[in-house]
């Protein structure tokens, strides 16, 4: 039994998914014409009482998009360092948009109302203008950590008084719902724009959504077809996306549940030197300074359990849909048998 808890991108589509993927309203989408993308933009949009929404192939597509179609270089976006949009998505910010970046250093990924109003640049022409602030919830980077919706809302405050545009990176946004005391609609009140992805903890094999409003989501079928991300008969995967969304959101609990008890098991362990908070479902620990990193994960591998290096000294295992209770057991056996 070979355990992957890499990701949550490493899924694979299930019977039920397969059947409403085969049973898709197909056609060329780039004219409009695919009925199973149109009825999971909609959908979607609805679900976070937003206007209307474009699938993409990616969220790394549909923040850049969103970044794109609200702002005018020279300009600068703020964020967290830790944030996705910053460190993992090539550059994009600077080559997509001409965009100067803001680095905030917040609460393991999470910023403050008050940290974003002292980060934005006064009316002077020696510095960018302060154009658009990013969010991700939850933070990858971070370990999974979830904002506050209160504190979404002083930002959103913020942002308005301002006139900045106020995105978030949800490529995990419905765990954070899960483990919160929020919905999707209440984000949607929030937002400007909103990416959500399905083939992380909802287990859709492909695709993303942005959300917006009318006008920002035409302006978003142009910069897609200008990024190649114009698809054809799309409805296959979007009919994937439709049955994540309709059948894989409230599970996500269990994710969360069995990385706890990771993070619970991990913590008493010899070569773990320290275990971040577990919030949702992504499990980070420390390895003690003495050991060698890469044989941990070697040691890892070769009891068939694969994990990912997540900076220096640090590992990486996030739960997903087809990690199971049975998973859950063999991996606490694993991860207490290595001796080192």
């Amino acid at each position: 039994m070979i355990i992957d808890l890499r990701s949550d991108t490493v899924t694979v589509p299930c019977a039920n998914m397969k059947e409403a993927m085969f049973n898709a309203k197909i056609g060329d989408d780039v004219f409009g014409d695919d009925q199973s993308v149109n009825q999971l933009e909609a959908y979607g949009a609805s679900l976070f009482g937003m206007e209307d929404a474009i699938y993409c192939p990616s969220g790394t597509m549909t923040n850049q998009i969103a970044i794109k179609i609200n702002s005018n270089a020279p300009g600068e976006l703020i964020c967290d360092e830790l944030s996705h949009v910053y460190k993992y998505e090539g550059g994009g910010i600077g080559f997509n948009s001409g965009l100067a970046t803001k680095l905030l250093q917040g609460n393991c990924g999470r910023l403050t109302a008050q940290q974003i109003e002292k980060a934005i640049n006064p009316d002077d022409i020696h510095f960018p203008e302060s154009q658009f602030v990013s969010l991700e919830n939850t933070c990858n980077k971070g370990g999974g950590t979830i904002y506050e919706l209160e504190e979404i809302k002083k930002i959103r405050q913020l942002c308005t008084n301002k006139n900045l545009t106020f995105h978030l990176d949800g490529a995990r946004v419905f765990n954070a719902i899960v483990a919160a005391n929020y919905s999707a609609h209440d984000l949607g009140q929030q937002f400007d724009t909103i990416s959500v992805c399905l083939s992380k903890g909802l287990g859709a094999p492909v695709g993303s959504l942005l959300l917006g409003t009318k006008q920002d989501i035409k302006k978003a079928r142009r910069i897609r077809k200008l990024f190649g991300g114009g698809m054809r008969q799309a409805g296959f995967i979007a009919e994937a996306g439709m049955y994540a969304l309709k059948n894989n959101i409230n599970r996500l609990s269990e994710d969360h549940a069995r990385a706890k008890e990771l993070g619970k098991t991990l913590e008493g362990l010899s070569y773990v030197k320290a275990v971040l908070p577990v919030y949702t479902n992504i499990v980070v620990f420390e390895v003690e300074d003495h050991i060698d990193l890469n044989e941990i994960l070697n040691l890892m591998a070769a009891k068939n359990l694969k994990a990912v290096a997540f900076g220096p000294q640090q590992i990486r295992l996030v739960t997903h849909l087809n990690f199971t209770d049975e998973m859950l057991t063999e991996s606490i056996k694993i991860l207490t048998s290595i001796s080192i």
